[in-house]
């Protein structure tokens, strides 16, 4: 909106060909979520508070945790309000990328809001059935992965159009340019064809396993909300390099017209989620609840796809891939064990892995600082792989 603003002003008021920089947009996007955050934070938390929407803690999670018990929940649509609103002003608005990754998120966003709901009305820490949840993700993240794997390879939405028709006509048998491929981080020309459908699976598995990931991850204060910001500006910094022609054809990677754009999304994210962690931080004053985990965990794991780097997300996002693995482990030995011996057995004091942590003694501060400790480097790892080609 700005954008526009600003280009139809910058001849008589030069100082707005600023806003016509990505980075600059990028910078003040992430202070406008930032802002608008901390100024509306205490009014939202205190109308939580008033609807009494607070969070019902599981009995059969670590003892400490029962006096969070009433800490109001629903806290993610502060996050998502800073990351719209910000977006909407700095972003370029005729860009596709944008809002595609909008659509996902606020439409996870609002799967993650009738969960909370229930649980907040029913007193039910379990929430929306999971195959009622699954199968609101499933759809949001097909129509997002179809949409991707011909936008991802176009310019415009009247080319993805015709892509998609010439796809339809060919008997579905047409192959997508290379730059659809996945690619591997750390070697220079290793890529592999996925073709439209296997583009599309792999698109899904990504959106909606991301999502799920991120909200296992979300329980402990502060926890899941610094390994998304970190995470979340380090695919901005890719989302720069795939929408830059040069970049793109000195560090050997695909470049994606349109791309570049999603850094001011990132952007909105990482500040709004700093703004968050100012009332997430021990002891929470709200949490952000399904509302924001699931946004969030679709929102990086659709932009991991824009820009090409579903495998750097899952080296970045390792804390959230440990937490996942876990509860598999956990859940599938225990249904073997019971299966085989009559007894299910455990192989974490508890899942996911920040609770089996706890049970062995750590603070729950220490969990989330060294948590996001191993973020840190992790994405420190990722980072490397523009360059270590």
């Amino acid at each position: 909106m700005l954008l526009w603003l600003a280009q139809l002003l910058q001849d008589d008021l030069s100082f707005l060909r600023v806003i016509n920089y990505i980075t600059f947009r990028a910078v003040m996007a992430t202070l406008t979520a930032g802002l608008i955050g901390l100024f509306f934070g205490p009014w939202v938390i205190r109308r939580l508070t008033a609807m009494k929407v607070g969070q019902a803690v599981r009995t059969d999670g670590p003892q400490t945790h029962l006096v969070k018990t009433g800490t109001p929940t629903m806290g993610g649509v502060l996050i998502l309000i800073g990351i719209a609103i910000s977006t909407l002003l700095w972003a370029d608005l005729s860009n596709r990328f944008i809002w595609i990754v909008l659509i996902v998120t606020l439409g996870f966003g609002a799967v993650g809001w009738v969960d909370d709901y229930r649980k907040v009305v029913y007193r039910d820490p379990k929430g929306m059935l999971s195959r009622e949840k699954y199968f609101w993700q499933s759809l949001i993240g097909l129509f997002a992965a179809i949409y991707l794997a011909f936008s991802v390879s176009e310019v415009n939405n009247l080319k993805v159009l015709e892509l998609f028709l010439n796809w339809v006509q060919s008997g579905f048998s047409i192959n997508l340019p290379a730059k659809s491929n996945l690619y591997v981080p750390f070697f220079k020309e290793v890529s592999y064809p996925l073709g439209v459908l296997g583009f599309i699976v792999l698109t899904y598995l990504v959106i909606v396993g991301s999502s799920n990931a991120v909200n296992l991850t979300d329980g402990l204060d502060g926890l899941v909300i610094m390994p998304v910001i970190l995470v979340g500006a380090a695919l901005g910094v890719f989302a720069y390099v795939m929408g830059n022609a040069i970049y793109t054809k000195y560090l050997l990677f695909p470049y994606i017209p349109g791309a570049g754009e999603l850094m001011i999304f990132c952007g909105a994210m990482s500040g709004a989620g700093l703004a968050f962690l100012w009332f997430n931080t021990h002891p929470a004053q709200v949490f952000m609840g399904d509302v924001g985990a699931l946004a969030l965990g679709g929102a990086l794991g659709t932009v991991a796809v824009i820009v090409r780097q579903e495998i750097v997300l899952f080296v970045m996002g390792g804390i959230f891939v440990a937490e996942t693995v876990s509860v598999m482990l956990q859940v599938a030995w225990f249904k073997f064990t019971k299966k085989m011996y009559g007894e299910g057995r455990r192989i974490f004091k508890m899942a996911p892995l920040h609770h089996h942590f706890e049970l062995s003694g750590w603070k729950e501060t220490q969990v989330v600082v060294r948590f996001w400790i191993i973020t840190i480097l992790l994405v420190l790892i990722g980072l490397s792989s523009l360059k270590l080609r």
